[in-house]
Parts: C-alpha cells; sequence; structure tokens
C-alpha cells in the first residue's frame, strides 16, 4: 500500500476567509517502509501571512515572494498524492486547504480539474487515531513524540517536512510498527532507528555459522503431519507437498 504522510503551513487558518497555503512536504511510505522519495515545495500565496501564522511556522512574506505560486507547482503536487492514502494530522485542516487551493485552479483554467482530494484518494486523520487510542489526554504532535519517545528536538518551529517527517514515526509507533530501518552500511551495525514504545531497530553482525537452528521436537513433527493429513482431506491437496515430503528439516 502507498501511503502519504503530509503536513501544510498556511497563511491563516481558514481558507474561507481567503488564507492559502505557502507550504507542502511529504514522504513516501510503500508497505510500511519509508522509500526516501520526498515531496516539498514552498508557495507564493499571492497575499500577506498573517503574525500569528508565522509566529508557529516562522515562514515570513519575504521568504515566499519568489516562490512559485500554486497554479505552478498543482500538478506535480497532484501526480505526487493521486490514488495514494494520505496520512495527515488534523486532516480536516490539511484537506480543507488544499481543496480550497485546488477549486480555485479548477475554476480559473477549467479542464482537467484536480481534486477534491477524498475523492481521489483515503485520508488517515491521525489526530483522531491518537484521540481514539489516548482518549482525555493531549494527541498533538509534540505530545505525541513525547508518549512514543521520538526524538523531536530539533523541531522549533512547525514546517511541513519536517513535520511529515516526524509525524511517520509517530503514525508507525502508533500503529506498532517499526518506525524506522537502518541500511547504510556504513554505520557499522551499531546504529539505532526512531523508536515507538521505547525500542530501536539494529542491524546486527553475526559470524559465519553462529546463527542457532532450532529443530522441531518428535512430537511436533507428529503434529504438524497431522495437520498436513487434515489439509489434504479437507482440500485434496496440501501446498507443503511441493517442498518434498512435508516435513521442516
Amino acid at each position: 500500500m502507498r501511503q502519504i504522510i503530509l503536513d501544510t503551513e498556511t497563511t491563516g487558518i481558514d481558507p474561507r476567509e481567503g488564507h492559502r497555503l505557502i507550504e507542502i512536504g511529504a514522504v513516501e511510505m510503500v508497505n510500511r517502509r519509508l522509500t526516501g522519495n520526498t515531496y516539498h515545495q514552498y508557495i507564493n500565496p499571492e497575499r500577506e501571512i498573517e503574525a500569528e501564522a508565522i509566529g508557529v511556522h516562522g515562514i515570513t512574506n519575504e521568504r515566499v515572494a519568489d516562490e512559485p505560486r500554486f497554479a505552478e507547482i498543482a500538478d506535480a503536487f497532484w501526480a505526487f498524492i493521486e490514488g495514494a492514502e494520505l496520512v495527515i494530522h488534523n486532516a480536516p485542516f490539511d484537506v480543507g486547504f488544499m481543496d480550497h487551493e485546488f477549486a480555485m485552479l479548477n475554476r480559473a483554467r477549467g479542464e482537467p480539474r484536480l481534486g477534491p482530494v477524498a475523492e481521489h484518494c483515503r485520508i488517515l486523520d491521525t489526530l483522531q487515531l491518537a484521540r481514539d487510542k489516548h482518549p482525555g489526554q493531549r494527541n498533538n504532535l509534540d505530545a505525541l513524540c513525547k508518549r512514543y519517545e521520538i526524538d523531536n528536538g530539533h523541531r522549533v518551529l512547525h514546517g511541513a517536512l519536517l513535520d511529515a517527517e516526524i509525524l511517520a514515526d509517530v503514525y508507525l509507533a502508533m500503529t506498532g510498527g517499526q518506525t524506522a530501518l537502518l541500511l547504510d552500511a556504513s554505520a557499522g551495525g551499531e546504529g539505532s532507528a526512531g523508536a515507538g514504545g521505547g525500542l530501536a531497530i539494529r542491524r546486527l553482525t553475526l559470524a559465519p555459522g553462529s546463527l542457532a537452528v532450532t529443530r522441531p521436537s518428535d512430537a511436533e513433527l507428529a503434529a504438524h503431519r497431522a495437520k498436513l493429513s487434515a489439509i489434504r482431506e479437507a482440500s485434496g491437496e496440501c501446498g507443503w507437498d511441493r517442498l518434498g515430503d512435508g516435513v521442516p528439516h
């Protein structure tokens, strides 16, 4: 399954008041593994950013003055998310802004039309997921990082790509899976990856022949053969038979 963990930053809190997107950050995950494929774009919102919003994300009007407008990046962004499951913290906020941008674009240029997002992507709201798992507790991103022992010390201000990367770790921890996997051979097998419940994933270095193999007992073999016989009787065939005698060695 292809999932896109996504976050946005905006000029204010309500698109109905004319507020716009100014940053999109997203990371791709396939079958619960981060692929390294990301999408990150600053956007000129064609309007002023509210001072309160700048205090949250630190993105100023000057920072985005020379960035492309949404109409210029919409097709590339749509190609990145279309058909995926979008994993978003407080999804109605971000999806509302994306739909607002696509609706304005569609009115301006007609066909081909992009969006609405929920008609082309599945939406998973991790804020609602966290509320279901931890009712009555704080469930913002910082609180979840603390609860699942995920390092977010580098997060001083909100930033779309950084928050998407952190949310990927939080989502995997909340849903019981690995948060990262160390693949860099230069790490020498000692590095650890992100945590959920305080656990880290480490690469093991084993000498040839040192991996212990546990063989079945006579009783376990007898139970295995009896199970295979029951499968053959019920279905007329057994996949184990294609491996030889149907007994693990």
